[in-house]
């Protein structure tokens, strides 16, 4: 999983039909147990586009797309955001949204 800017992530709305984007804070509890679910999926999946970012060096993304929270999993299909995921609930689950299972 590596670091993405904003542009980056445009960029992979842009190139690839699937990628998500995770969005966190280094003193949230519940983004270390996030990040380590996503480490795992970028591992199981290494095809996937996976970006992540602190969310606070991209403030303007999280006004852009309505981010009410972190841990924030945007997934995008062809394009467009599809889902903005804030509960975390198990590998799995997230696997199922993305429609990788």
């Amino acid at each position: 999983m590596q670091t993405w800017t904003r542009e980056q992530w445009e960029q992979s709305k842009k190139d690839s039909p699937l990628s998500v984007f995770y969005l966190y804070t280094p003193m949230c509890g519940t983004c270390a147990v996030a990040s380590k679910m996503m480490e795992v999926i970028a591992v199981m999946k290494p095809e996937l586009p996976i970006g992540k970012a602190d969310l606070n060096y991209i403030e303007d993304l999280a006004v852009d797309y309505e981010i009410e929270s972190v841990p924030c999993l945007l997934i995008q299909k062809e394009g467009y955001v599809r889902e903005k995921i804030y509960a975390f609930q198990s590998i799995p689950h997230l696997l199922e949204k993305m429609g990788l299972t």
